[in-house]
């Protein structure tokens, strides 16, 4: 069968066996507003829903902003004036959309596992769904924000929103890299600051225009804007990212080992899970670099969401190991057609179409991989526990 295919072996389905979800949230943010709106919303929800079609819708959602943005800017310049009237603007009715997709995103996701506890079905199954699902999540909510900008003027070039969505990538990755290594999963501070700060300027967009966003914060002595808005969400998207997460990560797993309550992997293991991430990092960097048909302008959105769907691979497979307490696959097997492609974009003359041939096959590839990945994991896990994926299984106590 087509979805059959037995991605967890002995001791992966052993692990989650004796898995027990253990997590610190010290966010002022979170404890003393976010969860108390949560617990209120999952007393209306209907007893009959299962906790991973609430995870499941909520991802939907954000897919479909992402869906939505495509169609009205592909190429990341309908918020530009600059190119008026030949680029029609987003219309605006898209952005109060975008913000009730990304409201009602953010709080499915906030009540999934509180509806587990309250059903009394809480498992390693539904923290596995949600946070594989998260990773993919990574990639559709931030691609989204350059839609508000444009990458023309008073924003920030392709390439750098490009690496902007790096940060919030190995900002995920390195929470579970974390987890890894101490056993304790530490939720950043920086998510639901994000969520809310995402949900005002799609609500401030919608109310005011995108030409609200054509600004300096600061100009050069000849006039030229230096720091716009655009690059002004950058920074925060750093510092809100590596600028904050990387020192804690680094601090926790120290700490961790200093004081034995980790999981005490030597240092090859324990840094193992960071290979294949460098490894995408180093071909995706050389081939923007040499792309002959300078694939991160002519295809900016098309090139990150590949790149997403092979790292979001890595992060569930990651997620795998970490709950199930083994180690990491060294390399990552989507890693090889990445490279495969890479090396026929950058070989391919630049008169040719070939290199976006092989973007677009590679796009096709790894996705349908990722999904095959997933589904057969969560059938997997299903068959194994005796339990349903999306819906309820009536208690019999």
């Amino acid at each position: 069968m087509l979805f059959n295919t037995k991605y967890l072996r002995h001791e992966h389905i052993t692990g989650f066996e004796n898995y027990k979800y253990s997590s610190i949230d010290t966010s002022p943010l979170s404890n003393y507003v976010m969860h108390p709106f949560w617990n209120a919303v999952v007393k209306i929800c209907p007893r009959n829903v299962a906790p991973n079609l609430l995870t499941l819708t909520g991802f939907l959602l954000t897919v479909a902003n992402f869906v939505m943005l495509t169609v009205y800017d592909y190429y990341f310049v309908a918020s530009s004036t600059s190119n008026k009237p030949a680029v029609p603007a987003i219309p605006r009715w898209v952005w109060l959309v975008a913000a009730i997709n990304l409201f009602l995103s953010h709080t499915l996701d906030g009540i999934d596992g509180k509806q587990a506890r309250r059903l009394g079905v809480s498992g390693p199954l539904g923290e596995l769904f949600d946070h594989g699902l998260d990773s993919w999540t990574s990639f559709f909510i931030p691609i989204t924000l350059f839609s508000v900008f444009g990458k023309l003027e008073y924003s920030i070039p392709s390439i750098r929103m490009f690496y902007c969505m790096w940060s919030v990538w190995m900002c995920f990755f390195l929470s579970h890299w974390e987890k890894y290594n101490t056993g304790l999963l530490f939720l950043p501070w920086g998510y639901d600051v994000s969520q809310l700060g995402i949900l005002v300027l799609y609500l401030v967009t919608f109310f005011g225009d995108y030409t609200l966003w054509k600004f300096a914060l600061y100009r050069a002595a000849d006039g030229t804007p230096v720091i716009t808005a655009g690059a002004s969400f950058e920074i925060l998207m750093w510092l809100g990212t590596l600028g904050t997460s990387l020192p804690m990560t680094l601090w926790n797993v120290y700490k961790s080992y200093r004081d034995g309550t980790g999981k005490g992997r030597s240092l090859g293991s324990s840094l193992l899970p960071l290979l294949s991430p460098a490894i995408l990092l180093v071909i995706t960097s050389l081939w923007v670099a040499f792309s002959p048909c300078d694939i991160i302008n002519t295809d900016l959105r098309l090139f990150s969401f590949t790149i997403g769907a092979v790292f979001s691979n890595i992060c569930c497979r990651l997620i795998v190991a970490q709950m199930t307490n083994n180690d990491v696959q060294a390399l990552n097997k989507l890693l090889a057609p990445v490279a495969l492609a890479a090396g026929v974009a950058l070989l391919a003359p630049s008169t040719t179409p070939a290199e976006m041939a092989a973007l677009w096959s590679l796009a096709v590839f790894v996705t349908i991989a990722h999904i095959h990945y997933g589904v057969c994991v969560v059938r997997q896990m299903c068959h194994h526990f005796n339990i349903p994926a999306l819906t309820v299984k009536e208690r019999t106590d």
